[in-house]
C-alpha cells in the first residue's frame, strides 16, 4: 500500500458502510477511459461509472481541456448578485432541452440538494400562491432521493437505508407506484380525500435507482401527470440517475413534461460537484414579485461553480458532436446478451436491462462485501447492493471490457452458493 494510504485510513469515515467488517477500500492511483488504476498496480474495469456520473469515461480531454481553461480564469465567484457566462450558458442549453416551460435553473452542488430545492420551490409555490397547507408530497415505494433530509424523507420508508432516522424526518404519503389498476385506484383514493394538503409528486422516471434499480413504463408518468393536472399538484421528475441519457432517451422528460426536474451526477459527466433544479415558467412566476418573502431563500455557497460549469457545458458538447445516445442503445443490446445467461440460475430473481442499465436482482445477497471482492478479483469493479448485481458503465466504455463486464457477472452470479 501507499504511504498515504496508512497515513489517512485512521482519518477517514468512508460512505455507506460498515466499516469494521467492510476491509480496506481500494487505493486509486488514477483512472482512463473505463479503468481504474490502483496504487498496488492492478487495473479494473469500472462497470459503475462512478456512481452514474461518468459517462463520457474518465479523463475526457475535451472536458479536462475546458476546467483548466476555467481554472485559469477564474475558479468561482459567489452567485449572490453576480453570475458569469458558463453558468448563464449552461442554464440556456439545459432548458433548451427540457420540454416546452421549463425555463428556469437553479444550480446546486449535489442530487440530494437539488431535490431539497424542489420541495422547497413546491412548497413556498402554494404558500405564495396563499395555499399554506399545502407542505406534504406523495412519493412512491422502492424510491431514493437523496442523503439530506428532506430528500430522505420522500425515499422509501421501510426499504431504504434510512430507517434510522425515522423519527427525525417529516411525514408523507407512500403508495405503490400507478402502474396497474389496483395501485392506481388506491392513489386516486388518497389524492381525492388529501389533495389540499399536497403540495406535489415526486417521482424518479422510468427507473428508481437506489431503491433496487427498479423498472417502470412510461405510462405510469402519463398517469402522474394526469392525476397531477386533475388535482392541481405539482409534478417533479427526480433526473438525478436517469437524466443524461441513461435509459436511452436524453431525459424521461423527453415523453411527460413534470414542473420541476432535478438533475445532477452525470451533469458534469463525473468531473465536478453540481446540480441543477429545473422549473416551469408557472412555478417561477410565483415567485416573481414585489413582496420580498416571496423570493425562493435557497443559496448554497457553491452555487453555479465555474468549474462545474464549465465541465457541464464540456459535457454537453459531447452529447452535441458524437452519438452517445446510439452508443448507450449499443450498450443496451451487449447487456441483454452478456447477461442473458444469468437468467435461470439457481438465485436470480430477474435480469433486466433499460439504456446502459443491466440488473441482474437476486433472491438475497448474505455478504454483500464479499461479493464485492469477487469482483475485483475477476478484474472489474462493480458494486453490488440490496440484492442486486447491476452495471452502468460510462457510454464510451469498449466492446471488450463491456465484454468483460458481464463475463464477470456471469461468473461471479454463478458461482454463488
Amino acid at each position: 500500500m501507499p504511504p498515504w494510504f496508512g497515513a489517512g485510513m485512521a482519518n477517514i469515515w468512508l460512505p455507506y458502510s460498515q466499516m469494521k467488517i467492510a476491509g480496506d477500500p481500494l487505493p486509486v492511483a488514477a483512472t482512463q477511459g473505463s479503468r481504474i488504476l490502483l496504487a498496488d498496480g492492478r487495473e479494473l474495469i469500472d462497470g459503475v461509472a462512478s456512481w452514474w456520473t461518468a459517462c463520457h469515461g474518465y479523463n475526457h480531454p475535451h472536458i479536462a481541456d475546458a476546467v483548466r481553461r476555467q481554472l485559469d480564469a477564474m475558479p468561482h465567484v459567489m452567485f449572490g448578485g453576480l453570475v458569469h457566462e458558463g453558468a448563464l450558458t449552461l442554464a440556456r442549453r439545459l432548458a433548451a432541452l427540457m420540454p416546452k416551460g421549463l425555463d428556469r435553473v437553479f444550480f446546486s452542488d449535489s442530487g440530494s440538494v437539488s431535490v431539497e430545492i424542489a420541495l422547497k420551490m413546491a412548497v413556498q409555490y402554494w404558500r405564495n400562491k396563499g395555499e399554506p397547507r399545502r407542505t406534504r408530497f406523495v412519493a412512491f415505494k422502492g424510491s431514493y432521493h437523496g442523503d439530506t433530509t428532506g430528500a430522505m424523507a420522500v425515499s422509501d420508508p421501510v426499504e431504504s437505508m434510512h430507517r434510522a432516522f425515522a423519527g427525525l424526518l417529516p411525514r408523507h404519503f407512500f403508495c405503490n407506484l400507478p402502474a396497474n389498476e389496483t395501485a392506481t385506484a388506491v392513489l386516486e383514493r388518497l389524492l381525492d380525500r388529501r389533495a389540499a394538503e399536497i403540495a406535489g409528486i415526486i417521482v424518479e422516471p422510468r427507473v428508481q435507482g437506489a431503491g433496487g434499480m427498479l423498472f417502470h413504463d412510461v405510462d405510469v408518468l402519463r398517469v402522474l401527470r394526469s392525476l397531477a393536472d386533475r388535482h392541481r399538484l405539482l409534478l417533479i421528475f427526480d433526473e438525478v440517475f436517469t437524466g443524461f441519457g441513461r435509459t436511452g432517451a436524453m431525459f424521461a422528460s423527453d415523453t411527460v413534461a413534470p414542473d420541476i426536474v432535478t438533475l445532477s451526477k452525470a451533469l458534469t459527466a463525473g468531473t465536478m460537484p453540481l446540480a441543477a433544479t429545473i422549473a416551469r415558467d408557472a412555478v417561477f412566476e410565483a415567485f416573481w414579485s414585489d413582496e420580498p418573502s416571496h423570493a425562493l431563500m435557497h443559496g448554497p455557497t457553491y452555487m453555479a461553480n465555474a468549474l462545474g460549469c464549465a465541465a457541464a457545458n464540456a459535457s454537453l458538447d459531447l452529447f452535441e458532436r458524437e452519438p452517445r445516445l446510439a452508443h448507450v442503445a449499443a450498450i443496451a443490446a451487449a447487456l441483454r446478451d452478456g447477461l442473458e445467461p444469468c437468467r435461470g440460475m439457481e438465485h436470480v430473481r430477474d435480469v433486466r436491462v433499460r439504456g446502459a442499465i443491466g440488473v441482474v436482482e437476486l433472491d438475497r445477497i448474505e455478504d454483500v462485501y464479499a461479493l464485492r471482492q469477487r469482483f475485483v478479483a475477476q478484474g472489474v469493479f462493480v458494486r453490488p447492493f440490496g440484492n442486486i448485481v447491476y452495471l452502468t458503465p460510462a457510454f464510451t466504455i469498449g466492446a471488450e471490457e463491456l465484454d468483460r463486464l458481464t463475463k464477470a457477472v456471469v461468473c461471479v452470479v454463478g458461482e454463488m452458493d
